[in-house]
């Protein structure tokens, strides 16, 4: 079993209202239950491919970009992508036809499970190689910038947010845009989401400097660490370096301290971790925790969380059928799509 870091306590969480709280709720159900109809539909071999779920980073996912502008900032995932993709917007029904490789998905059936791309919703892509979509989120933070700064564009102010996983931080990639970041003051959030293993690689014997937020210091932005299994300190947290960002001051390094329920992939027996570990991560479930805060400042009752519950498994069920029925992408437009078109 690895090292376990203190959970950090935010001094204050931002408050949230009723409308918000349930916004919240519903957006981290779609994440949970999407996935497991996605294990069930790979389990059945109606998926195929590599499959990376993101049970039990909900809180993340939801934290950070419903604290952004939906349809205007921009997001930037990982080859574990399709609950960044549903909290960006990407419907659920295109999210789960491109992972049938369908015409109708949001890549048109190009991408599947690791490629997701959605113009319209800014999602700048999944990526299956670590660290790869860190300079693309970058490129996207500057232009930003420089069509504000330069071109005089003064409806130029999105923030951008890229994600990666613990073992990102050790390569290139992380470090050389952490300081093109801070050294031009873009507005980016690099959002690390430190489940606790590179695939079977435990953090802490990976890296000399297992507290990745204060990484930061060497580049002279920010550094935050925050509870990632709690979407209230991950929303407060990125609420104000959203704020910041947007007000010119630059980017911030996000460490979120959370866990993956399942294996790496799909394809992964997951038998590396405890059970003790995966137990004691699992009392700490972020959905569950925050239907608990719902309850207990009476913002919901039971009722109308179940409510919610049945609401979003309808829409996941609905996706599943639209997915499997629609067409498979027409092998005459095998070259489209590869260069910009008009």
């Amino acid at each position: 079993m690895i090292q376990e870091r203190t959970i950090p306590t935010l001094p204050s969480i931002n408050p949230i209202t009723r409308d918000e709280g349930l916004l919240l709720y519903e957006d981290m159900v779609l994440g949970r239950t999407f996935e497991d109809k996605c294990a069930e539909m790979y389990y059945r071999g109606k998926m195929f491919g590599f499959v990376h779920l993101y049970n039990g980073q909900e809180a993340v996912s939801t934290g950070v970009i419903k604290a952004m502008r939906p349809g205007d900032d921009y997001v930037c995932s990982t080859y574990r992508d399709h609950v960044h993709a549903l909290s960006a917007g990407v419907p659920a029904r295109n999210v789960m036809a491109e992972l049938f490789g369908k015409a109708t998905g949001c890549s048109k059936g190009r991408g599947g499970s690791m490629h997701l791309f959605s113009a319209e919703h800014r999602l700048l892509g999944g990526y299956a190689f670590i660290g790869e979509g860190i300079p693309v989120a970058l490129g996207a933070a500057f232009q930003t910038k420089y069509r504000r700064e330069a071109l005089g564009d003064h409806s130029a102010n999105q923030v951008t947010a890229a994600f990666f996983g613990d073992g990102t931080t050790n390569n290139g990639q992380f470090f050389e845009c952490l300081n093109m970041a801070a050294l031009w003051k873009l507005p980016i959030l690099f959002v690390v989401e430190n489940n606790k293993w590179a695939i079977g690689m435990a953090h802490e014997r990976a890296t000399s400097q297992p507290e990745i937020f204060k990484k930061a210091s060497v580049f002279g932005m920010p550094g935050v660490e925050v509870d990632g299994m709690d979407v209230l300190a991950v929303r407060t947290v990125a609420q104000e370096a959203v704020a910041r960002a947007r007000a010119g001051e630059g980017p911030t390094l996000i460490e979120c301290l959370t866990y993956r329920f399942r294996g790496h992939s799909l394809a992964d027996p997951d038998e590396l971790r405890s059970k003790t570990e995966k137990e004691m991560w699992l009392a700490r479930d972020p959905v569950k925790r925050l239907a608990t805060y719902l309850l207990e400042k009476q913002l919901s009752d039971e009722d109308e969380l179940k409510t919610i519950d049945r609401k979003i498994q309808e829409i996941v069920n609905e996706a599943v059928q639209f997915g499997q029925e629609s067409p498979e992408p027409d092998p005459s437009e095998l070259y489209r799509y590869v260069f910009a078109e008009d």
